[in-house]
């Protein structure tokens, strides 16, 4: 294939991606990342705002000012939200970030009514800045709709991928190609040292035989939290741990925790390189989240040959919410995003057996997959719509009786397309 094909077959993979994901990044392996951005940039047909950060762009407070600064170029209203954050916000944007986060939001709502792009270009420059990943990783919770987030780095970002492709937020594109497995390119193969899983109360195995004694739950944590993301930073598990500590105590419990979790295991799992750590990347690890994850995106494209059974496997893994017992923040963030994916999977089983006429099968699918998340409304409509298609409309009416009475208790409101289905049943 001559080279401009090439680049016209990438640049039409990374425009049906745009259609799928709220966060894409271009990955560091990438032959013709800057090539694909010149290409959208100069696209008639897409909306692009562009931000390269610099080198000065080593914390969140000079990253918001100059992307700010830049995209008040692009757009002349752009920063009439942030400029007027009170002054207290602008001395500590790392205490502050919800706030800086709710404004910065807001600008984006005000760019476009039209579908666009924000381009974060040389994303690589702020490896070393926690700060900056976590708004980020935050911004793609709340992204207006009609937004897409295009990261372009040298670097994997530190941004946890696994969980953010789990509830359909992220995609990787390396060119052409959508990575669907081994998001971090640890070794992968039949021989593993390490057997982990982290779906359910969580353990692990070491050459067969299951950790038992942790020297404490801390120590444990930490291996599960350093398995979340590419590399983790030293700050970042005090600020995930020990929020409330100076740094120099929380640094010092920091390294006692590791010295525990090396003598739990018997080796040096978590290891130094530079400034960050990871896993000991000479341990072969089965993750059961990984897994997961690989799974489900299985189930998601259409061209695997049997994407009902992807999907029955998926559910099969899921043998609990992540870490269950714990209610730390950062495992509260993970449960959300991976019980979506289970969700998902039952969902799509569902689907598959209402196509095959078998809709009690579809009924009880969808009411195990409520009892894992009961706010899930969609999933609530297709059960009263199933019950009615059953024959059983009293049901139908009490189930959504039900769900009024739930949400009454919790303050919220039944959406009006709720509301609709059932009207429809009782007309």
């Amino acid at each position: 294939m001559a080279l401009n094909e090439r680049i016209d077959t990438a640049y039409a993979a990374l425009l049906e991606q745009l259609s799928l994901a709220k966060v894409l990044l271009l990955h560091p392996r990438s032959k013709y990342r800057s090539v694909l951005l010149a290409m959208l940039v100069n696209d008639p047909d897409v909306k692009t705002f562009y931000y390269a950060l610099g080198p000065d762009d080593i914390n969140l407070e000079a990253f918001i000012q100059s992307t700010t600064h830049d995209l008040a170029n692009q757009h002349p209203t752009f920063g009439r939200h942030l400029n007027m954050m009170p002054q207290e916000v602008f001395a500590n944007m790392r205490k502050n970030v919800d706030v800086v986060l709710e404004n910065f939001v807001a600008e984006l709502s005000e760019l476009s009514d039209e579908p666009y792009l924000l381009i974060l270009d040389e994303y690589d420059r702020s490896d070393a800045a926690d700060d900056i990943h976590r708004f980020v990783e935050h911004l793609a919770d709340y992204l207006p709709e009609n937004c897409r987030l295009i990261l372009n780095s040298r670097t994997l970002p530190r941004l946890p991928w696994v969980s953010m492709v789990a509830k359909k937020q992220a995609a990787l594109l390396l060119d052409d190609q959508l990575i669907e497995e081994d998001f971090y390119e640890n070794k992968r193969d039949e021989a593993y040292d390490l057997e982990v899983f982290a779906l359910g109360p969580g353990y692990v195995r070491y050459k067969g035989d299951e950790i038992k004694s942790w020297e404490g739950h801390l120590p444990r944590l930490l291996f599960f939290f350093a398995l979340d993301k590419p590399i983790v930073t030293r700050s970042e598990i005090c600020n995930a741990f020990w929020p409330d500590l100076e740094t120099d105590q929380a640094v010092n419990v920091f390294h006692v925790t590791k010295r525990r979790l090396h003598k739990a295991l018997g080796f040096d799992v978590l290891v130094h390189n530079q400034s960050h750590y990871q896993i000991n990347p000479d341990m072969h690890v089965y993750y059961d989240v990984l897994d997961f994850v690989e799974t489900l995106m299985k189930g998601r494209n259409p061209n695997t040959p049997n994407t009902f059974e992807a999907w029955q496997h998926a559910v099969k893994l899921y043998r609990g919410p992540f870490l269950q017992g714990h209610s730390d923040p950062w495992i509260e963030e993970r449960r959300i995003a991976f019980r979506a994916g289970y969700v998902e999977a039952l969902s799509q089983m569902a689907l598959a057996w209402i196509g095959k006429d078998r809709k009690e099968l579809a009924l009880k699918l969808y009411r195990q997959a409520l009892d894992e998340d009961n706010s899930r409304e969609d999933i609530h409509r297709e059960i009263m719509k199933l019950y009615k298609d059953l024959g059983r409309r009293s049901e139908a009416v009490k189930h959504y009786q039900d769900l009024e009475k739930v949400f009454a208790d919790a303050n919220m409101q039944v959406s009006s397309e709720t509301k609709d289905v059932y009207n429809a049943i009782v007309s």
